[in-house]
């Protein structure tokens, strides 16, 4: 053989020669992709620039700390971020904690009837929250729930239970039984192994779920407006609706009201740019089957 001959791969040639899609046309249609999603962002993006203009237009950056100092209809913007807080935060708790438990019920404890439960479960997917309105108000009432964060938090999370349950399932069927078995004949119980090799294998899920149901606790606005009659437990997407009347019809007040609604819009989007990664990775959790 002479030297500096080389022998060509038929592995390599192979695969060159089966590719359907050659080179030049995969960046075509990858520019094409991006190309596709800038324009769909801007679409999305379009209304929040043009209120951030309007919001300026008039009074200049000052509209935003004369609507963060002054009451609006009674109710403090400031505030209103709080109440959101809240309840964002036990919805998030009530639906990572009931849903990784029931999870993992699925996963790991058989009974009888545990598939027919689940799927039935999963029906529960398609119940809109309009379809329960009557019976969370004559529940929240017998139970005095009425102006609470927490009456609020517990039909959010009613709500997202079910999509908690087939996310978390989805990921705990995936960790090897091995491992179970390992930690039962160290005489490991149900609640050292849900703790000790459950969660920890379930933590980018979980912190998906977390991300998502505070995302949706922030953007609800039916389940206040019917709850909460109290101005001063507002939450900001109520208050969307219920500042407007405190606005007069001139520049500096539309100026004002346009600031308040980039404020009210704030906590939702600064979740989303940083959580964006673990919903991303979560979703994409279990997705796999080894």
């Amino acid at each position: 053989m002479k030297l500096g001959t080389r022998r060509r791969d038929p592995v390599r040639r192979a695969a060159v020669e089966e590719d359907p899609l050659p080179v030049r046309g995969r960046g075509v249609d990858r520019i094409a992709i991006y190309a596709f999603l800038a324009i769909f962002a801007l679409g999305f993006a379009a209304p929040l620039v043009n209120a951030v203009q309007m919001s300026v237009a008039v009074g200049g950056i000052g509209n935003y700390w004369a609507v963060l100092t002054r009451p609006l209809n009674g109710v403090s913007i400031p505030q209103t971020f709080l109440n959101s807080a809240v309840i964002a935060l036990l919805h998030a708790l009530l639906v990572c904690t009931i849903g990784a438990l029931a999870a993992y019920a699925f996963s790991f404890i058989e009974f009888r009837g545990r598939e027919a439960l689940y799927y039935g479960m999963l029906l529960f997917l398609a119940v809109p929250a309009t379809a329960i309105l009557v019976p969370v108000y004559f529940i929240s009432g017998t139970l005095s729930m009425f102006n609470t964060h927490l009456g609020v938090a517990l039909p959010e999370a009613v709500l997202t239970l079910p999509f908690a349950v087939l996310l978390l399932r989805n990921r705990m069927d995936d960790i090897p039984r091995q491992l179970i078995e390992a930690a039962i004949i160290d005489r490991a119980g149900h609640l050292r192994i849900f703790w000790s090799i459950a969660v920890p294998l379930t933590r980018g899920p979980l912190v998906n779920l977390a991300a998502l149901s505070v995302m949706w606790s922030l953007q609800d606005f039916v389940f206040p407006s019917m709850l909460l009659r109290d101005p001063a437990l507002t939450t900001a997407a109520q208050a969307v609706q219920s500042i407007r009347s405190a606005f007069a019809p001139t520049p500096l007040e539309s100026s004002q009201y346009y600031a308040a609604l980039v404020l009210l819009g704030l906590p939702a989007l600064v979740i989303i740019v940083f959580a964006f990664r673990y919903v991303t990775s979560g979703l994409a959790a279990g997705g796999v089957k080894e």
